[in-house]
């Protein structure tokens, strides 16, 4: 029987489902509520207490970070446990959210034991304890007791947001001197990030849907569904980072032993912000295909 009570925030579907499905799976002590975005969160805060939330950065109306400071000016949420869970990961908002008053911070995409470790270590006996009374065990919970909040403000080692390479230097062949897949070195660049690893591709086909890159086989690469968070230059300096889930693998060749592999990514941001951002890579990739 559930005892504690988790909010869920993020304007993704598809990533509230997986944050809900992995604490139903390793904390069913934890009952799960969502919102698609701060407002909402903030409306159900109101209404009832929540002994964790987990929310996410880039949200429409409300971001998380503007929910953690109204958060913290309530009473009854002082010091209750806030996970912040965004694709936005470079040092200073790291800073920015720890000055805020946040527990954790966890990078999309994220996988099951990262998550749970996160969980583990904000909650802490409260968590233990409950998970104790309803006769569970969770696995490691003194590894994760271990971890210091002072890794929050430690430089984190992130992926480049995208690869400095030229296009036909990604899809360079080794055997050949020509680029065995993309001919035009004027091909848009994208760096896929995936839970353990990141793809450097080169933009093959987008809409607001979905992203197809070509990616050399050499790489580590993800299986079907895994998360992932798309690096693309949008212009003028400015990166978007699309939220998404890995929908197709296929050979370029049908070759079996093939150098190159497209991958499809579907998109499950519904940020009108990133949408726009979205927009305009688009109308300036078209343009460079002319």
């Amino acid at each position: 029987m559930a005892t504690l009570k988790a909010l869920v925030v993020d304007d993704a579907s598809f990533v509230r489902d997986l944050v809900k499905r992995t604490i139903r799976q390793r904390f069913p002590v934890i009952e799960t509520t969502d919102a698609q975005n701060g407002r909402r969160a903030q409306s159900l805060m109101s209404r009832a207490e929540f002994d964790l939330i987990l929310c996410d950065w880039e949200m429409p109306e409300m971001s998380g970070l503007e929910l953690l400071q109204w958060m913290r000016q309530q009473p009854q949420y002082e010091k209750t446990p806030f996970i912040m869970i965004t694709s936005r990961g470079d040092k200073d908002h790291v800073i920015e959210a720890v000055k805020e008053g946040v527990s954790e911070y966890l990078g999309k995409p994220f996988s099951p034991e990262g998550l749970s470790k996160k969980i583990i270590k904000v909650m802490g006996q409260t968590l233990t304890a409950a998970m104790g009374q309803s006769g569970k065990s969770m696995a490691g919970p003194a590894d994760a007791f271990k971890e210091s909040a002072v890794l929050l403000t430690q430089k984190r080692e992130t992926q480049s947001p995208l690869p400095t390479a030229s296009a036909s230097s990604v899809l360079l062949s080794p055997e050949s001197p020509k680029p065995a897949v993309a001919k035009s070195s004027s091909m848009s660049l994208a760096s896929i990030r995936f839970a353990e690893s990141s793809l450097k591709s080169a933009v093959k086909d987008i809409n607001l849907t979905e992203v197809r890159v070509i990616a050399r086989r050499d790489q580590d690469f993800p299986g079907i569904l895994d998360q992932a968070v798309v690096d693309i230059e949008t212009g003028e300096g400015q990166m978007a980072r699309l939220n998404g889930y890995v929908h197709q693998l296929q050979a370029v060749d049908k070759r079996r032993d093939t150098d190159f592999v497209s991958i499809t990514v579907r998109f499950v941001d519904e940020d009108p912000k990133k949408l726009e951002d979205l927009s305009r890579f688009i109308a300036r990739f078209r343009a460079g295909k002319r």
